[in-house]
């Protein structure tokens, strides 16, 4: 589980990650980009409280291990400005079977889109708007 400003190379950690996963018959991996919906986007500015963001991260891929009982499981996620397409969140599972793998993928991304502690903000030409929460988020999560 990493939270970093820095840019990370999707493929580089992924074939670590599929390397380190010895026993499993699946890996899932799912990264998301800084999008652009309105055209106007200049960065996303992301927001978190260091000590407080690692722990409630690590607490719900721990969650997701022992729920799916998967072999392993990775998330990455940055904080900073980021520019439209950028990457900002990995997560990668582990698994014995494909759909334990794409399960605690699916909770790990629902858990990070609604209630991961990040605050992003869009800046664009017109100025900067703190991004709300979606309830189409919740009601993903809420599946759980």
């Amino acid at each position: 589980m990493l939270v970093q400003g820095a840019p990370f190379d999707f493929g580089a950690e992924a074939a670590a990650f599929s390397a380190a996963a010895g026993g499993a018959g699946a890996v899932v991996t799912f990264t998301g980009l800084v999008r652009d919906l309105s055209g106007r986007l200049q960065a996303m500015e992301i927001e978190h409280y260091p000590g407080m963001t690692e722990r409630a991260i690590a607490a719900i891929a721990s969650e997701a291990v022992e729920r799916w009982r998967l072999v392993d499981a990775l998330v990455i996620h940055r904080y900073g400005r980021l520019g439209p397409g950028e990457p900002i969140m990995m997560v990668a599972t582990a698994a014995a079977h494909r759909a334990e793998a794409f399960a605690a993928a699916e909770f790990l991304m629902d858990y990070l889109k609604s209630r991961a502690p990040f605050w992003k903000k869009e800046v664009t030409a017109d100025g900067a708007d703190w991004v709300a929460a979606k309830d189409a988020d919740e009601a993903a999560l809420g599946r759980w």
